[in-house]
C-alpha cells in the first residue's frame, strides 16, 4: 500500500483541506517519507543549533526519529533511520548557510502544534524540496 502523506494527512502537510484522517496501517516508507524525514531532522538539527549553539548528539537524533515515526505511523528499519539522520547532519550547514533560520524564534514558525513542521509555511517547502533533492542525488 502506497500512502501520499501529503494528501493523507491535513496536519502533517498542509497541502489538502481535508480533516486529518487516521491511518489504520503503518505508512510505507518510501520516496516522499524519506523526504519528509530528513526535512524533520534538518529542522531539528537547525534547532538545535539556534537553542545550543550546537549540532544534535545521536541521542538527540534517536529520540527525534521516534518521534517522527510515532507522529507518522511509519515503521522500518533502523539502518534506514540512521542513514537519514547521517544525511541530515551533512546538509544542515548546507541549509542553514542558505536560509536564514538562525533563531529560535523563526525555526518556531515552522511548526504547528505538536512539533508537526507546517508545510503550509513556504520555507517549509522549500526545505523538504531541498532534502527530496538531496535524496535524488543520492
Amino acid at each position: 500500500m502506497h500512502v501520499d502523506r501529503s494528501r493523507a494527512n491535513g496536519i502533517l502537510t498542509g497541502n489538502t483541506a481535508r480533516p486529518n484522517v487516521i491511518l489504520s496501517m503503518p505508512m510505507i516508507f518510501d520516496d516522499e517519507s524519506r523526504a519528509e524525514m530528513l526535512c524533520y531532522f534538518v529542522v531539528g538539527e537547525l534547532v538545535a543549533m539556534a537553542r545550543t549553539g550546537d549540532w544534535l548528539k545521536t541521542d538527540h537524533l534517536v529520540e527525534l526519529s521516534r518521534i517522527w515515526l510515532h507522529a507518522n505511523g511509519a515503521q522500518f528499519e533502523w539502518q534506514e533511520r540512521i542513514s537519514i539522520a547521517r544525511i541530515a547532519a551533512e546538509f544542515a550547514p548546507d541549509v542553514l548557510a542558505t536560509i536564514e533560520l538562525r533563531t529560535e524564534k523563526t525555526l518556531a514558525s515552522l511548526f504547528t502544534d505538536g512539533w508537526r513542521l507546517d508545510y503550509r509555511v513556504p520555507v517549509v517547502c522549500e526545505i523538504h524540496d531541498r532534502c527530496a533533492a538531496r535524496l535524488r542525488r543520492m
